[in-house]
């Protein structure tokens, strides 16, 4: 009954509620990104141990997004947080080139999971303010995004303490579901 409650209560009011699951290597930003969108402010983050989630609204979407720490021993649990979940972002420094191969990986490890393939998927090449930043077409190339085929995705440049490129990745995201979601393309696989 709940569930039916929530849909017609977004039917009237025009918002959508969606869930995001925000992953990437540990040190990517997840958290300074989370917290920008959230309050709109910086915070002094420590590296994540389980899982932060906060809700973003943006236009007429409530983002519920789910930040999970990027540790290596966590990354086993990352799949715990793919049911229901609408969206993908996926956080990486574009920065750190030794570890594209290591974010690599793990991205295809991640968008590969049945419980993901009917995600769409928004990747934020971080900390494009540095020196020596892998561009967002190096970092496409480096996870091999350009191989996905009947997928959704874009992959944005940002800087997570200025803020820049956050709102641009949101937007799509936003328009992208509520396209796929308007077209009748169901997103959630539940198992």
């Amino acid at each position: 009954m709940g569930q039916v409650f929530r849909k017609l209560l977004d039917a009237l009011s025009g918002t959508r509620d969606m869930r995001v699951v925000m992953l990437g290597l540990d040190a990517a930003g997840k958290t300074t990104i989370l917290y920008k969108l959230h309050i709109g402010e910086v915070l002094s983050t420590v590296p994540t141990i389980g899982f932060n989630v906060e809700k973003v609204q943006y236009k007429n979407v409530i983002f519920t997004v789910w930040d999970v720490g990027g540790q290596e021993k966590l990354r086993p649990l990352w799949r715990h947080y793919f049911s229901n979940t609408d969206g993908l972002i996926y956080v990486v420094d574009s920065l750190d080139r030794e570890r594209i191969g290591k974010a690599k990986a793990e991205f295809q490890t991640i968008v590969n999971d049945p419980l993901m393939l009917n995600s769409v998927i928004l990747v934020f090449a971080n900390k494009q303010d540095m020196k020596g930043a892998m561009t967002p077409a190096e970092v496409c190339e480096g996870l091999g995004v350009y191989d996905l085929r009947n997928r959704t995705w874009h992959v944005q440049g940002t800087c997570a303490l200025k803020g820049d490129g956050l709102y641009e990745g949101l937007d799509w995201l936003a328009t992208s579901l509520n396209e796929m979601r308007a077209s009748g393309v169901q997103h959630r696989l539940i198992i």
